[in-house]
């Protein structure tokens, strides 16, 4: 039966693209009928999580017939506890993406600015978009953010500003000296929004410390998660640090129940197992090493990252080289979709994922040259 009327959505929407996350493992099984698949696309933690955050939910099984608190108050304040800062200042999430969401939401008003990095995580321009904002995206410098640039694109219409530090997809990060000049003068009536969702991977020492910066930058909101290195990315829980005032905001916009009561248990307990996270973070400085090493071997660059993934520069499509990976067996990322055509972005795997990384890449740059 055709409608007579045809039903339309809101025009913020009609050009938007859906995200494309990497690709799961049962899909490349059951399209390519293998057997032993190795994922490094989605910056997951390849060491999963804490055997505590584990025992967590086992014990949480009992109360799953139960709503959770809505407002995970045991987690804020372990998070507050952790941090020094006071608990009104955290308001916890259905993964950080909820917080740029409920952020967007709450904040944005037709025809208002917001810039950002091109390239950076998709999400931010998305969810401006939909609530009829106008993105502004200054381009990166050698995979950098560019800061000056993008306090020189404040206008009177700007609302908000993203800094994605380390930055998703290249890894890199803004230095210390730089960061703290730019958020000293970015006017205080803009929300300025530090997304570290990659935090804990950090060794640089050229890194801002942003949470001391809360009490003097009201205007000031940084976002992190449990999804990386505390390895709970399918629970989808994280959390902003912010002033008290936005957090009562962002509340009024929020689902109840917006994170389950599996997630908030295991959270906690994942802030309790700090030599899960140590170890971790050990290990994915080793594995970035070898990887960079690995390629420079083979003639091939990549952004300096910070992150648990590399963007790898491979003078090619990094569609094909993707396709041709998957046939061995290994999930990447193609840069196409991320902004960067001629790169693969890698996640850091165990020892034994990066090795087999590096020789299907070897098997496939040497096939394509033959």
């Amino acid at each position: 039966m055709m409608m007579k009327d045809k039903i339309t959505t809101r025009k913020e929407i009609e050009n938007l693209d859906v995200y494309i996350p990497g690709k799961p493992i049962e899909e490349v099984q059951r399209e390519l009928g293998l057997e032993k698949i190795i994922k490094l696309a989605s910056n997951e933690n390849p060491y999963h999580c804490s055997n505590k955050a584990k025992q967590a939910m086992l014990e949480e099984i009992h109360r799953a017939g139960l709503y959770p608190e809505g407002m995970a108050p045991a987690l804020t304040e372990k998070l507050a506890h952790q941090f020094n800062i006071d608990r009104k200042r955290i308001l916890v999430g259905n993964g950080s993406d909820e917080i740029i969401r409920l952020l967007t939401r709450s904040y944005i008003r037709a025809s208002d600015e917001v810039i950002m990095a091109d390239v950076t995580f998709p999400r931010y321009e998305t969810n401006v978009f939909i609530e009829g904002g106008k993105p502004i995206k200054v381009p990166l410098l050698h995979g950098v953010h560019d800061l000056e640039w993008m306090f020189k694109a404040i206008t009177a219409n700007t609302r908000m500003i993203f800094i994605c530090n380390p930055n998703n997809p290249t890894g890199t990060i803004v230095s210390e000296e730089e960061l703290r000049t730019f958020i000293e003068r970015v006017p205080k009536h803009i929300l300025l929004i530090i997304d570290e969702a990659y935090y804990e991977y950090v060794t640089d020492k050229d890194y801002l410390q942003t949470v001391p910066l809360l009490d003097e930058y009201p205007n000031l909101i940084i976002l992190r998660t449990f999804s990386k290195i505390y390895g709970l990315a399918s629970l989808r829980i994280g959390y902003g640090m912010m002033h008290p005032s936005m957090v009562q905001e962002l509340v009024k916009v929020k689902e109840p129940f917006n994170t389950n009561r599996f997630a908030q248990a295991a959270a906690i307990a994942s802030l309790e197992d700090l030599d899960f996270v140590e170890t971790c973070k050990r290990k994915n400085e080793e594995g970035r090493k070898y990887l960079e090493n690995e390629l420079e071997k083979m003639g091939l660059g990549y952004f300096p990252s910070q992150g648990n993934f590399l963007m790898v520069k491979i003078n090619r499509s990094g569609d094909e080289l993707f396709q041709s990976l998957l046939k061995q067996g290994i999930i990447v990322r193609s840069g196409v979709p991320l902004g960067y055509p001629e790169t693969i972005r890698v996640s850091i795997g165990t020892e034994e994922e990066n090795r087999a990384f590096i020789s299907a890449l070897k098997r496939v740059m040497e096939s394509n040259h033959s």
